[in-house]
């Protein structure tokens, strides 16, 4: 049969084909519509046939949109009516829709807040502050129902509760030492309000990233903080002076201290020398008053010539002549000049037999004086 003959519909001889595919339609619609009881049928259906694949059907949609499935590091809020009921852990659950529903929280997942401010010090200065907060969920239930907007109470209470913390503090020691003892006790102090807010948080840690005075008074700033490295420089160096001249200063003291114990031990002893020796030398004037007068005049003439540079010559049948001794004046300046010279190798030669003169005096006047203690 040719194409375009009358009957031949399709050129290409694809009308058999076209036929199977319509007759399957046909099949399937005829059977779908004898469940549902539909009034094309040619035998009416069975009501209770119909109502049963009918409720089977909507049983299996209902059941199948109750199932959700929780995520590790998620929780599942399960809320009935509304209300919370339970919170569901990892893993596939089921719950009856149109009663029940369920909102997942991804509790793992570290939140950060950022924010930056000009705050006030306790001794009235202006300090310009930038803090990071990072956080994470503790309770999904709190955190769902008991904030309106987490985010943007945790960036409320941060900035209160470091406005707190920076008025308690002053502003050398927030922007030099202070930064970690600041951020720790407004990460404490943070805690406590969300806690008392319920919100279901947990502050993680709390990170000053910048504190410094405004960009107005920087420069004034930097010379208080030059002044305030020089100042400690100069308290250091008077520490170190002090703790070099004070040992030294109290060795000195000891060292005084003990020459004035041993001076005053000296001078008692000398005294109680003394005063024993006048007593001996009263106990002998008692005994031989005439004697003991001219021995203590004897000691008396000795010790001052002794201690004296002129020379007393006594030569028999002469007067009495004094004597300079230059040489030994001479020697004695230079002694003073030179400690370690000698005295006879600086003497002069030129009057040995003057000197000789006043050696044998002196032995005659040690031998006179022997006798009269003798006697």
């Amino acid at each position: 049969m040719a194409w375009n003959e009358p009957g031949n519909k399709d050129p290409w001889g694809r009308n058999k084909n076209n036929s199977n595919l319509d007759g399957v339609f046909k099949d399937f619609k005829k059977t779908f519509d004898d469940l549902l009881g539909s009034s094309g049928s040619a035998t009416p259906p069975s009501p209770k046939k119909s109502a049963g694949f009918l409720a089977a059907i909507i049983f299996a949609v209902y059941f199948l949109s109750g199932i959700y499935i929780v995520n590790d590091g998620e929780r599942g809020v399960v809320l009935q009516f509304g209300s919370f009921k339970e919170i569901t852990m990892p893993g596939p659950h089921w719950i009856p829709r149109f009663i029940q529903s369920v909102e997942i929280v991804d509790v793992s997942n570290i939140r950060s807040v950022q924010q930056k401010a000009v705050m006030l010090t306790e001794d009235e200065n202006i300090v310009s502050i930038s803090f990071a907060i990072q956080y994470d969920i503790k309770d999904a239930s709190d955190y769902i129902f008991n904030l309106r907007d987490p985010e943007v109470t945790v960036s409320q209470s941060g900035e209160s509760a470091i406005r707190e913390v920076m008025g308690q503090n002053t502003m050398d020691f927030i922007i030099t030492e202070g930064r970690t003892k600041v951020a720790e006790d407004t990460k404490g102090l943070l805690q406590t309000v969300l806690d008392t807010y319920g919100a279901g948080v947990n502050i993680l840690s709390l990170n000053i990233l910048e504190a410094q005075p405004p960009e107005q008074v920087q420069d004034a700033f930097s010379d208080a903080i030059k002044a305030r490295e020089d100042e400690q420089r100069y308290i250091n160096e008077a520490e170190a002076y002090r703790n070099e001249i004070i040992p030294l200063a109290r060795g000195k003291a000891k060292q005084m201290l003990e020459q004035a114990i041993a001076y005053k031990v000296k001078l008692i002893n000398a005294a109680e020398g003394e005063a024993s020796r006048f007593t001996q030398l009263y106990n002998e004037y008692k005994k031989a008053p005439s004697v003991t007068k001219e021995r203590l005049y004897l000691e008396a003439v000795e010790s001052v010539l002794s201690n004296s540079s002129k020379v007393m010559v006594d030569i028999e049948g002469g007067n009495n002549m004094m004597y300079l001794p230059l040489d030994q004046l001479i020697n004695r300046n230079q002694n003073r000049s030179n400690p370690n010279q000698d005295i006879q190798s600086s003497s002069p030669n030129s009057a040995p037999s003057i000197l000789d003169r006043i050696n044998d005096n002196k032995n005659n006047f040690n031998l006179r004086k022997r006798d009269l203690y003798n006697e």
